[in-house]
């Protein structure tokens, strides 16, 4: 069984569709490596030209870059042919304007050039889950962007803001899908635990989870996953190479965004050593994996240069042996009720 990157999966009762491989635009804002301009638009550019129809970005991307360059690609196309998602949570704002006592995200990286401290930006991320900040989130995404409307809107990383997340950010989001102003709601993170806790105290349509259920961490399979199939909420699967590791398993490999501990370089080898041994593509096999459980709708490709983004299709396209899955499961590399690809449907 391979996977069509141009397949269109229904994202609940929305009425969305988002296509099987989505882009995900923290990288052409230059997060994580310095993406030009010139290079990160032909990037997005070459995303739609492949058929991608799903883009997701946030504010804190390269402090709006990110949704400003989106944008610029996007304005031009036809709105109805695409789902956008974006998300709220942290505002991005001159360091000089901040208020005293604001909670500044003193982990934020909103470019390259910031997090190797060799140029101040001026810019800093500042959490905010209130009604008031949920709403200035969305009115400044929307002017960066340069659209009519958001499709989907994600609360970001509330992981240390439960109670206001829930309590307060959560009934605005509800709101503004009452009243039409976007279609669905959800949250987007590194962690599984607290997007159980949003699908089973909440009415949700989809979550973003990234790095959780790869090829080489399943964490989200055990509560996650079930209790989105039990509440009809989609879910789309971010990291799948978990920061590069999976992309190439080596000493200098990188897991959640961080150097990549020795048990984790040798788990990545392992499976690199199994997927050589039936000529497939590491790469292939980690895009696939998620792809296969019945609660994930599309896998969102975080790359910023056009060669990375080309690998997505590819793997997605490659026909993966049925005894490849088989003897990861039979080495203890996958949980042994993960769902695979199968040849015959």
């Amino acid at each position: 069984m391979a996977f069509e990157p141009t397949e269109r999966v229904s994202v609940g009762r929305t009425g969305l569709s988002v296509t099987r491989l989505g882009f995900g635009a923290a990288s052409i804002g230059g997060v994580f490596d310095v993406i030009d301009e010139r290079a990160g638009l032909a990037t997005i550019e070459h995303a739609w030209d492949i058929g991608i129809r799903y883009f997701d970005v946030a504010p804190l991307y390269g402090y709006g870059t990110s949704e400003r360059r989106l944008g610029r690609i996007l304005a031009g196309r036809p709105r109805d042919e695409f789902v956008l998602s974006t998300k709220v949570g942290r505002l991005v704002q001159r360091a000089d304007q901040i208020e005293p006592g604001a909670d500044v995200d003193r982990n934020a990286f909103g470019d390259r050039r910031d997090a190797d401290r060799t140029e101040d930006t001026g810019f800093r991320v500042v959490f905010d889950f209130s009604r008031d900040g949920i709403l200035r989130s969305i009115d400044e995404s929307l002017g960066r962007l340069g659209l009519d409307r958001i499709d989907i809107v994600f609360l970001h990383d509330p992981d240390g803001h439960w109670q206001v997340a829930i309590g307060e950010a959560y009934p605005t989001l509800h709101r503004l899908r009452e009243d039409g102003v976007v279609r669905a709601i959800g949250a987007g993170m590194n962690q599984s635990e607290m997007l159980t806790r949003f699908a089973r105290e909440g009415d949700f349509d989809v979550f973003l989870v990234a790095g959780r259920y790869t090829l080489l961490d399943q964490d989200a399979l055990t509560d996650l996953l079930p209790t989105c199939v039990q509440r009809n909420v989609v879910v789309v699967i971010g990291g799948v190479m978990n920061s590069g590791i999976l992309a190439a398993p080596s000493q200098a490999g990188r897991f959640n965004y961080k150097p990549a501990p020795a048990d984790v370089i040798d788990r990545a080898r392992r499976l690199a050593a199994v997927c050589d041994r039936h000529s497939v593509p590491l790469k292939a096999a980690a895009i696939q994996f998620p792809l296969a459980h019945p609660a994930v709708a599309s896998v969102v490709a975080g790359v910023g240069r056009i060669e990375h983004l080309d690998d997505y299709p590819a793997g997605m396209r490659q026909v993966i042996p049925e005894d490849l899955w088989a003897e990861l499961r039979r080495d203890g590399l996958i949980a042994p009720d993960a769902p695979v690809p199968t040849e015959t449907p």
